[in-house]
């Protein structure tokens, strides 16, 4: 008898081990704060699956991920429109099924005309859900800088020495620095415009404390040392991280106009299961998942108007730039201490 009962008891933990194992797998790439564990949580238990999270600090590094060989194939990823206008050229992402997408409808109407959002659309397909966005503005120290700064160009004010932060990104150094510098398009700078924005890259250097990439290490930072200015590219996420670790911060739009991002929800065509990545798409945009996007991270959601809005004369949605790979090659030696002349 004991051996029966000893086999039945064997064979139920095996068939519980493998029921565990032919679990599917959903893989999602996205950044901080948009899978918080107890939302993964909620939606693994909902569909019985297991989800596996893979977070990124940049747009460089969403794409490196995309490409790596050893990295599992991600079924759903979020980015910014106009990486997903570089990831639809590629052929790297399937168009959606609206129609299993229901909780678009909740979504606020300048959200639900996708042909007025550049970047989301392809050959009449939708191909990204918007999920949540920020201006990327500069956050300064009220303590250190008594009246608000009115331009990017106060990051390289000398007074700042050794009291600045800056984003490791090539893309948004180069088009907020052309927007610091006038120029028309910070999207399609021509030779001499990149040139000059390296210089003034290299410049920027004598004034910084260190670059940063993810906006809890920014957080760490700006207090511990005691940071005067910094270029905020997470926007009000990185603004609701220092004021709940008690700094005394304010935010601004500069003068000359603010890089914003606006991040959508994609399938990726090497999606394993469509329907599963379609149900994580729709389950993002349910109230609960973009009240609490809100209310943990600061940031707004594609359901209800922001407390305080923003300056939109003065926002300058982020689109493809003129060529990825130089402005990341001039970034790397920025970064790594070339001297200006050798640029």
């Amino acid at each position: 008898m004991r051996l029966v009962v000893g086999a039945f008891l064997s064979f139920g933990l095996l068939s519980s081990a493998s029921a565990e194992v032919a679990k599917k797998v959903l893989h999602v790439l996205a950044w901080p704060g948009y899978a918080d564990a107890d939302v993964v949580r909620n939606f693994e238990l909902r569909y019985d699956v297991k989800v596996e999270v893979t977070l990124v600090d940049s747009d460089e590094a969403l794409w490196a991920q995309l490409h790596a060989r050893n990295a599992p194939r991600f079924d759903v990823l979020a980015a910014n429109t106009a990486e997903i206008q570089r990831y639809t050229h590629a052929n790297l992402l399937a168009p959606l099924d609206l129609q299993s997408l229901p909780n678009t409808a909740r979504q606020l109407p300048r959200f639900q005309a996708r042909s007025a959002i550049e970047g989301i659309m392809s050959d009449g397909k939708v191909y990204a859900i918007p999920f949540t966005y920020s201006s990327m503005g500069l956050i300064y120290d009220r303590k250190q800088v008594a009246v608000a700064p009115r331009s990017m160009r106060e990051l390289w004010n000398p007074r700042y020495r050794g009291k600045v932060l800056d984003f490791n990104s090539a893309q948004h150094n180069f088009s907020f620095t052309a927007l610091a510098l006038g120029y028309p398009d910070p999207f399609n700078l021509n030779a001499t415009q990149m040139r000059a924005i390296a210089h003034k890259l290299v410049d920027l250097r004598r004034n910084l404390l260190t670059y940063y990439t993810l906006p809890e290490e920014a957080t760490a930072f700006f207090i511990q040392h005691n940071v005067a200015l910094m270029f905020g590219n997470y926007g009000t996420q990185q603004l609701e991280l220092l004021r709940r670790a008690g700094a005394d911060v304010g935010y601004v739009i500069p003068d000359e106009g603010v890089l914003a991002w606006l991040d959508c929800w994609s399938m990726t065509r090497a999606a394993a299961d469509p329907a599963l990545a379609l149900a994580w798409i729709d389950y993002m945009l349910e109230p609960d998942v973009s009240r609490l996007l809100t209310q943990r991270q600061g940031l707004a959601n594609t359901l209800t108007d922001p407390a305080a809005h923003s300056d939109s004369a003065r926002i300058v949605w982020i689109g493809p730039v003129e060529n990825i790979q130089r402005r990341e090659d001039l970034w790397i030696r920025i970064v790594s201490g070339d001297r200006s002349e050798r640029f």
